[in-house]
C-alpha cells in the first residue's frame, strides 16, 4: 500500500468515526418511546429519603436489599436532627413548590401533621397499595390518620407508637401492688396512696405526674387523651377548625388540672420534670412513649420499672391516643411512583422486623411494629406489650399545626392549673387562636 492510499484509509476511517459519535448523540437526544423507556432497570433513579429516628447503620441494610433487588434504584438516606426538623421539612417543601430549590423525595411526618402537609405531598398510587389493603394492614388510627381531605391516602407507617402509664416497679412493689391498675378511680386511688410529702406538705414522692405542663413532658398528649375519653369532638371533618369549648372540653381540662389544685395532690408546680423525678426514682408513674422508655433505660439503667396500658374511666369504650411517624412521598418528588414503591417495601414484614433488630444492636429496642399482623410478636416484648394491647383501639386528632395548637393547649393548663383562671374563658380564648392559625396552616 502506498502512502497516498494509507492516508486516504485513515482518513476515511476518522470519518466513520466522526459520523457514529455524531449520531449515537443524536440517538441520546431523541424522546424515549416504547416499553422500556420508564422501565427502572435501563436507567438510574435516585431517591432522596429524609429519616429522623433511624441512624444510617440501621437502614443502610434494607437499602443495600432493595438496591439489589431494583437496579437503577439508588436511596440516597440522611438522617435529620430531630431539632427543628418539622420547620426545615416544612420550609424546603414549600420552597420547592415555586423554586429550583430541591426537595427530598420521602419525608417522614407525625400522625397530627396531615392537614397542614397535605398539599406538599402525593397519595399513594392504587397500583401501590389500595386502600382497603392499608386499613387491613395497619392500624385504624393510620388510616384515620393519615386520609386527606380527598380521600386518598398520603402516609405509610413504619411504626406504632402512643401514650402509656410507666411505673417503678420497686414504689408499686412496697406497696403490694404488681403493676398499675387499669380503671381510673383504682389507678387514682393508688396515685394518692404512693404520694409522700415532708414535714411542710411538699411532695417528696409523686405517686402521679399530672395537672400541669411545664414539668411535665406529654402534657398535652395526656390531655388529648382526656378530651377522647369524654367523647369530645376536637375537630371537624375539614380539620381546619377545633372545638374547644364544649361542657365535655371544658370537663377533660378542669380534670387534668385537679390532681395539684386540692389537698391530696399527687403532683405539684415546684417538682422537676416528670422524665426527671422518675429517673431518680421518686416518682411511682408516669405517662410517656416508648421513646421515654428509651430515655430512661439510657438515664437510669439500674432503675426497674414497667409499661402498662392506659386507666380507662368506667363504662366508657375503650380508646387510648397515639402518637407516631409515617414516611410521605412529596408531590415534587419527579420519581413519585418509585419512591412510594420503596416506602411500601420498608413497610413489609421481613422490613419491619429487620429494623426492629437493627435498631436494638443501637438501643436497648426497637419501635413497636405498624401492622396488625406483628401485633402478636410485640405481646412477647416486655417494652412493647402495652403498645401491642392499645393499639387496635388508639385514635388520634390531626392538629396540623402541632408545635402552635400544642403550646397553646401547654399555656391553658398553665393559666388554670397554676394561675387559677377559669377553664371555659381560657379555652375559648385558645380556641379562637387556634382557629385563626389552622385557617391558613390547614388550607
Amino acid at each position: 500500500m502506498n502512502l497516498k492510499t494509507k492516508k486516504f484509509t485513515i482518513l476515511l476511517s476518522i470519518i466513520a468515526v466522526v459520523l457514529f459519535v455524531i449520531a449515537l448523540i443524536m440517538y441520546m437526544m431523541l424522546p424515549c418511546e416504547g416499553e422500556g423507556c420508564n422501565d427502572p432497570t435501563t436507567q438510574d433513579i435516585e431517591i432522596v429519603y429524609w429519616g429522623i429516628w433511624e441512624s444510617d447503620d440501621v437502614m443502610h441494610p434494607l437499602i443495600e436489599k432493595y438496591e439489589l433487588e431494583n437496579p437503577g434504584i439508588k436511596i440516597k438516606y440522611s438522617q435529620q436532627s430531630f431539632r427543628n426538623y418539622e420547620s426545615t421539612v416544612y420550609a424546603r417543601l414549600e420552597q420547592a413548590t415555586s423554586s429550583s430549590e430541591p426537595a427530598p423525595d420521602v419525608v417522614r411526618i407525625h400522625n397530627t401533621w396531615l392537614p397542614k402537609y397535605q398539599r406538599f405531598l402525593t397519595p399513594i398510587p392504587e397500583s401501590v397499595m389500595t386502600r382497603e389493603t392499608y386499613a387491613e394492614v395497619f392500624y385504624p388510627t393510620a388510616i384515620d390518620d393519615f386520609t386527606g381531605r380527598d380521600g386518598k391516602l398520603y402516609a405509610i407507617p413504619l411504626h406504632i407508637d402512643g401514650l402509656m402509664v410507666i411505673y417503678n416497679k420497686e414504689i408499686l412493689s412496697k406497696a403490694g401492688y404488681t403493676a398499675p391498675p387499669k380503671d381510673w378511680d383504682s389507678f387514682m386511688q393508688v396515685a394518692k396512696k404512693l404520694t409522700k410529702r415532708d414535714a411542710t406538705g411538699k411532695i417528696t414522692q409523686s405517686g402521679l405526674a399530672i395537672g400541669t405542663s411545664k414539668n411535665i413532658v406529654h402534657s398535652v398528649d395526656i390531655l388529648s387523651y382526656f378530651l377522647l375519653q369524654n367523647k369530645v369532638e376536637i375537630m371537624n371533618t375539614t380539620r381546619d377548625k377545633v372545638n374547644l369549648t364544649s361542657s365535655r372540653a371544658i370537663s377533660a381540662l378542669n380534670t387534668y388540672t385537679s390532681f395539684v389544685e386540692n389537698d391530696d395532690a399527687t403532683w405539684a408546680v415546684y417538682l422537676p420534670t416528670d422524665l426527671t423525678k422518675f429517673q431518680n426514682g421518686e416518682l411511682a408513674m408516669m405517662f410517656g412513649n416508648s421513646w421515654t422508655a428509651l430515655d430512661i433505660l439510657e438515664a437510669a439503667p439500674n432503675l426497674q420499672f414497667g409499661l402498662a396500658q392506659l386507666p380507662r374511666l368506667p363504662n366508657n369504650d375503650e380508646v387510648y391516643y397515639s402518637s407516631y411517624w409515617a414516611d410521605a412521598v412529596t408531590s415534587t418528588s419527579k420519581n413519585s411512583t418509585e419512591a412510594w414503591k420503596f416506602v411500601q417495601f420498608l413497610s413489609e414484614e421481613e422490613q419491619q422486623r429487620r429494623l426492629f433488630e437493627n435498631a436494638e444492636k443501637v438501643r436497648f429496642f426497637g419501635q413497636p411494629y405498624s401492622r396488625v399482623s406483628l401485633n402478636s410478636e410485640l405481646l412477647d416484648n416486655q417494652y412493647t406489650k402495652a403498645i401491642a394491647v392499645m393499639a387496635p383501639f388508639m385514635k388520634s386528632w390531626q392538629m396540623g399545626d402541632q408545635s402552635f395548637v400544642e403550646d397553646l393547649l401547654k399555656e391553658a393548663i398553665t393559666a388554670v392549673a397554676e394561675n387559677n383562671q377559669e377553664s371555659s374563658s381560657v379555652l375559648k380564648k385558645i380556641e379562637e387562636d387556634i382557629n385563626t392559625q389552622l385557617a391558613v396552616s390547614n388550607k
